[in-house]
């Protein structure tokens, strides 16, 4: 079975294109509707053929490879392919931008300029999530920048363009790291290919050098403390989409790519794996307890971001499959937590004009299904059981128990137990918003519309089909993952 991966990329650039040739608004949304369920479509498809071909046999690390020549001269090729995790990264993507575009659907103000970047956002996500060689992927990766700063520039609010300024020069600082790191790799591999470099041997000094340019650099787009600083007021002035964009898929990048990393470069990532331990758990606990100062539902959900973030790397430093796998598990419940999350606060907001908890109460008598959609999203995010937060984190803090070093267990108890605070923060603010009397000047309010409906609900079942049914992903992501760590493990032993 063959599936073109180039379609990932090609059918929202056609959508883009369709977009800007469109005359009249009704054309724009509907041709970006259209657009996105197609590339849900053609993402659930890759995942029907991804699943035969490992249940035929195929043991390949990828699949569905393309490998074209790009630039010769500097060995450039236009590489891609998937396995698990980046299929689990694509579905991700495929259904925030769904999400996203139906959240959107009464967007007025330069609508087609709106469309049009939210979709060119999703081409760089893809172009990512599938690429194999490094300089492609660090192409794709600035593809996505670039809109995430004119969205919030242009249709933010309160200091937006000061927002979208911090967030664009802290993003180009990871990209710089980036590029320092992936011109190291090439001076002494003579290569971009991932597949490529991870069969040769670098040397240690070589590894140990660079892998802080290239882990700190995707890092910073995965909100790694403390280059965090740019998610809470890039998260707040952003529009709903670009919210749910930037934190459901955008620092998605960031965790995908510190993992490809620490499989390259396997004995630096062993070197430095105490440092990257203690960053996360400082981002788990800083992140929560921040969170409990925050009055405003976006600066919230931003800076629980930070802290459910920090669970990812966490996963990733723990260098084993089943930590590996939570942190896989993490990416995909977070990014459907944080836009399902997103959502709802801009649904909110779009009715009383406050984001402010101590100006709301009581939303649950005139909005039931938007307050049930934000009461979903705390749950999952405090990780009851039956939601994806619960499989997630209880994977990472699975494998991060297995490492036997005294400090990691430290570690793993310290992150554990910023569960309770995450209960603390959302409980707090589900009571103060949706709970209690109602004002009068909310007495009167409308509550979810068709479009905000289908947008939630695409989200609560992908929670709820990882909550319930966690085998199904751990099928996806167990023998990518198993791969990777054989491969990582080899290394080390060659070392």
């Amino acid at each position: 079975m063959y599936m073109n991966l180039s379609l990932l990329i090609l059918l929202p650039l056609l959508t883009v294109l369709l977009i800007l040739l469109s005359k009249t608004v009704a054309q724009i949304r509907v041709i970006g509707l259209a657009g996105s369920i197609v590339q849900l479509i053609a993402s659930i498809g890759l995942l029907n053929f991804y699943m035969q071909q490992r249940a035929a046999g195929n043991t390949n690390t990828y699949l569905f490879e393309n490998n074209f020549i790009w630039f010769k001269a500097l060995h450039i090729n236009y590489h891609v392919g998937i396995d698990g995790i980046s299929m689990a990264m694509i579905l991700l993507t495929s259904l925030i931008v769904v999400a996203g575009i139906l959240v959107s659907w009464t967007m007025e103000k330069l609508t087609k300029e709106y469309f049009f970047l939210l979709i060119l956002l999703s081409v760089g996500a893809y172009g990512f999530f599938i690429s194999l060689d490094l300089f492609t992927l660090f192409f794709f990766l600035e593809v996505a920048v670039i809109p995430k700063f004119l969205l919030i520039g242009i249709w933010g609010s309160g200091q937006k363009e000061n927002s979208a300024m911090k967030l664009a020069l802290m993003l180009m600082a990871g990209s710089a790291l980036v590029f320092v790191g992936l011109m190291g790799i090439y001076y002494h591999t003579h290569s971009f290919d991932m597949v490529e470099i991870g069969k040769q041997s670098m040397e240690l000094g070589i590894q140990n050098f660079f892998f802080p340019f290239l882990f700190l650099g995707f890092g910073i787009f995965a909100a790694l403390f403390p280059f965090h600083t740019w998610v809470p007021d890039g998260h707040a002035s952003a529009p709903t989409a670009a919210s749910m964009f930037l934190a459901g898929i955008s620092m998605k990048l960031g965790g995908y790519g510190c993992l490809r990393i620490v499989t390259l470069m396997p004995q630096a990532a062993q070197t430095y794996a105490w440092i990257i331990i203690l960053l996360a758990t400082i981002a788990i606990i800083y992140g929560a307890f921040a969170t409990m100062m925050q009055t405003d539902l976006k600066y919230i959900n931003a800076y629980s971001s930070i802290s459910h973030c920090g669970f990812v790397i966490l996963g990733i430093g723990m260098l084993n499959q089943t930590s590996m796998n939570g942190a896989v598990i993490q990416m995909v419940s977070h990014g459907l937590m944080t836009a399902l999350f997103f959502a709802a606060i801009g649904m909110i907001y779009a009715r009383t004009h406050t984001r402010m908890v101590a100006q709301l109460g009581g939303l649950l008598k005139v909005m039931p299904f938007i307050s049930t959609v934000f009461v979903i999203a705390g749950l999952c995010s405090l990780g009851l059981p039956g939601f994806s937060g619960f499989v997630a984190e209880m994977t990472v803090f699975m494998g991060s128990w297995q490492n036997s070093v005294g400090a990691y267990r430290v570690a793993t108890i310290i992150s554990a137990a910023s569960i309770v605070v995450t209960a603390v923060y959302i409980l707090r603010a589900t009571g103060k918003a949706i709970m209690g009397p109602i004002s009068s000047e909310n007495a009167l309010l409308s509550d979810a519309s068709w479009n905000e409906k289908l947008a939630a609900g695409i989200l609560i079942i992908g929670i709820l089909i990882i909550g319930m049914a966690p085998f199904l992903i751990h099928q996806l992501i167990q023998p990518s993952t198993d791969i990777l760590i054989n491969q990582f493990n080899k290394a080390l032993t060659l070392k």
